[in-house]
């Protein structure tokens, strides 16, 4: 998964090309509300290759209730007991729905399987069920898209040291981080392996080079307008009505406590 290194993306260019995907992601919006289409995108790579930094580029100009971002909690032991691909299932869209996966039914071809949380009989039997599994998700009407954003080894390691010094993203580092940053080839055999069972012609895979979060950032939001095939809901024309006078109300002091300005 070699790439030739690019110039970085500058903040000025980056945010105008931001901002014109927003705009088109609210027209996505609008068209899904308004067909009753069904998206489900799903985002799966190692720790640190900028999944979580993509899905708040896709979602920050959008409406959650449209563009819902699902990132399960550890299995309880009752859902350890199911089908497991079944915990996932209620999260699917229904029409008029966007619905993004942060991390997927394929922690168990990741993750658990590079960690030791299930075996490699269980992980195999998992990657021959999947293909089925989405087979069915497409053939019910829904759009299903799916990115690996694949990092180097030397960003990867540049972020998961920022994560330990800077306090701002201590919370994104856990023991778990640590001991699965250690098993580099471990994942990569994993990862090569997941890609050979599940990329199918009904539900391929994309992967996308992330050592430039921004240029990532970019190709992902321009590869999912790209793959639905989406148009321009007309919109009436809006006009601004008058306020209703006041007839004779005065504001009152309706507040005793005040937050203080902070940086005055």
């Amino acid at each position: 998964m070699d790439k030739k290194v690019e110039k970085p993306l500058g903040d000025k260019a980056y945010l105008s090309a931001l901002k014109q995907a927003h705009i088109e992601l609210v027209k996505l919006q609008e068209w899904v509300k308004h067909s009753g289409t069904k998206v489900c995108i799903v985002f799966e790579g190692r720790d640190g290759a900028g999944k979580g930094g993509t899905i708040k580029a896709i979602t920050e100009r959008v409406s959650p209730r449209t563009f819902r971002v699902v990132a399960l909690a550890p299995p309880t032991e009752r859902e350890k007991s199911q089908m497991y691909v079944q915990r996932y299932l209620p999260y699917l869209p229904a029409a008029g729905e966007v619905v993004i996966f942060d991390r997927s039914w394929y922690n168990r071809a990741g993750v658990e399987r590079v960690m030791g949380f299930c075996t490699d009989d269980q992980a195999r039997s998992f990657l021959n069920a999947v293909p089925g599994v989405e087979r069915a998700i497409v053939d019910s009407g829904i759009i299903l898209l799916k990115y690996w954003l694949e990092v180097s080894p030397e960003e990867q390691t540049r972020r998961i040291e920022a994560r330990i010094t800077d306090p701002r993203k201590i919370w994104k580092l856990s023991p778990m981080d640590l001991k699965s940053y250690s098993r580099w080839f471990d994942y990569s055999r994993a990862r090569d392996e997941m890609f050979t069972a599940t990329d199918t012609e009904w539900a391929p895979w994309y992967a996308v080079h992330s050592d430039d979060k921004k240029q990532a950032r970019l190709n992902v939001i321009a590869h999912i307008l790209e793959s639905i095939p989406y148009k321009e809901v007309p919109r009436e024309k809006i006009k601004l009505p008058k306020r209703q006078k006041s007839d004779g109300y005065e504001e009152p002091i309706f507040a005793r406590h005040w937050v203080p300005d902070a940086h005055a």
